[in-house]
């Protein structure tokens, strides 16, 4: 069974702002530094080393990439891009509508929750189904960490877990049975 661990970035201004960032990009604020640092002192003293990496191309999550595992080379991929909120990126997050969101944000230009899923699922499996990738690191974005979530049908806010800056969700993966969830885990909390 591989191994595939997808953890949010580290803080960033529009975090703090309460600002959505869907596509759109913020830097990382001196906590979401100092949390993906945290990160990767937690997963190396658990002993968890990565034959792959991939990031979002986004920058917040590409700087937490660099963070948690200085010096390694990674892969940016597309498809594990925050929701593409369309002309609501950037706004405050009171003009989020009540969950779930469907399609809410599609006559906007940015994506349906069934498409943004479908995207990570797909990217996902394609990147585990790649050759001796036995224990692989994803660094993403919290609602595509909860997309994958609702996708295996696993009700994290009913398990008392938290999906914080930095948060690693640990599944197990297999082709024939495609990914299961084991935990997940808030170093900086």
């Amino acid at each position: 069974m591989a191994k595939l661990y997808m953890m949010r970035h580290g803080q960033t201004l529009f975090n703090v702002l309460k600002r959505k960032q869907g596509w759109c990009d913020s830097p990382l604020t001196a906590t979401g530094i100092e949390q993906a640092r945290a990160a990767g002192e937690w997963l190396r003293g658990h002993g968890i080393a990565f034959d792959h990496v991939y990031s979002s191309t986004s920058e917040r999550a590409c700087d937490t990439c660099e963070l948690v595992v200085p010096g390694v080379p990674y892969v940016r991929e597309k498809g594990l891009k925050e929701w593409n909120f369309g002309t609501f990126e950037g706004l405050t997050e009171d003009t989020n509508p009540p969950l779930p969101y469907g399609d809410f944000y599609v006559p906007f230009g940015g994506e349906g929750e069934m498409e943004f899923r479908a995207r990570l699922m797909d990217t996902l499996k394609r990147i585990m189904d790649r050759p001796d990738h036995e224990c692989v690191l994803a660094v993403s974005h919290g609602a595509a960490c909860a997309q994958v979530l609702r996708a295996l049908d696993y009700d994290y806010r009913s398990s008392g877990k938290r999906l914080g800056n930095c948060c690693i969700v640990e599944y197990d993966y297999s082709p024939s049975l495609g990914l299961s969830v084991c935990d997940i885990y808030n170093p900086n909390a």
